[in-house]
């Protein structure tokens, strides 16, 4: 079976770094990994975890989803420019109220989530076209299916990512491409901390007290409870992502937290959309303690989101 070429965005950690690793260390070699991250000066984790792989079956590489050039220097350098499977997951996060963020800032999370992509697809996608071979994985998340409360601009950012996959896909299928959407919940990651940090220093003076008491008095107050509760680790996402680009028929959506799975099913279980804005809007305001002794009670069922999951037959 020939080895198949991956090029993999936003390797420094988390989740990028897990997918990397662990197509590196595959057992049967079934890949070459070409792990890119914008700053190189940060590939210290990444090449530590590869250990003996290193040079091998995984390189490392400069890539800047914001930078054209960077994009194009890199897939130069990848003999043939052949890649036959993109993993599409640099980006960045950003909570709080609106007031408080500037237009710049959200420009800065809409270039690296939703036109990251874009780039790499335009440099990318005519290769497997003309090759009529190719998997496109994007690692997107449930935030772009349903928004959730101070994360509009990212999830923005996501139902930007999934509108323009399901677009393509139908594209795709014509040139004999596959699109997979990994749609992660809560991931315990230093992407993670990093936005909670974030949030914990914003400057609130341009909001209204009652939304700066929100923020944070029940936004980041719960936090931390969320992610001990529903997060998974970024390994977990890893083995998701590497099983969806294994199957013969890997399908164009697939969430990784079956914990956090019904949350979701609300979006579309009432056409007008107002059955998960109400749910969320009780769980927030009128059931908060209900909502905080259910995020206890599934510490306990931890377990049932680390069962493994079956896609069929591994494809040759």
């Amino acid at each position: 079976m020939a080895r198949r070429n991956v090029l993999i965005t936003g390797c420094s950690s988390g989740i990028g770094l897990a997918i990397a690793v662990k197509m590196a260390k595959d057992e049967q070699k079934r890949f070459k990994v070409f792990a890119t991250m914008r700053n190189l000066a940060k590939k210290e984790p990444l090449e530590a975890a590869a250990g003996h792989r290193l040079g091998k079956t995984l390189e490392i590489k400069q890539l800047d989803v914001c930078d054209e050039q960077s994009i194009k220097t890199c897939v130069n350098s990848i003999p043939d420019r052949r890649i036959d499977v993109l993993v599409s997951n640099a980006g960045m996060g950003l909570i709080g109220p609106i007031e408080c963020q500037s237009i710049e800032e959200m420009k800065t999370v809409m270039d690296t989530n939703f036109f990251g992509l874009v780039r790499l697809l335009k440099e990318i996608l005519p290769d497997m076209k003309r090759r009529k071979s190719g998997h496109i994985v994007i690692i997107s998340s449930v935030m772009g299916i349903q928004g959730i409360l101070f994360n509009d601009v990212y999830a923005a950012s996501k139902f930007a990512v999934e509108g323009f996959c399901e677009s393509l896909a139908i594209q795709a299928l014509k040139f004999k491409l596959q699109l997979s959407l990994i749609e992660p919940g809560p991931v315990v990651t230093e992407f993670e901390r990093k936005v909670f940090e974030d949030g914990m220093k914003m400057d609130l003076s341009a909001a209204d007290e009652e939304t700066a008491e929100m923020f944070t008095n029940i936004y980041l107050k719960n936090y931390k409870q969320i992610f001990q509760s529903l997060g998974q680790s970024a390994e977990d996402v890893a083995e998701h992502t590497v099983k969806i680009i294994l199957a013969e028929n890997p399908p164009f959506r697939h969430q990784t937290n079956t914990l956090y799975t019904p949350m979701t099913t609300l979006k579309y279980a009432d056409p007008n959309g107002d059955l998960p804005i109400d749910i969320f809007y009780k769980m927030v305001f009128q059931h908060d303690k209900i909502f905080s002794a259910s995020l206890n009670f599934i510490k306990l069922l931890r377990w049932r989101s680390r069962k493994s999951f079956d896609l069929g037959k591994p494809s040759q």
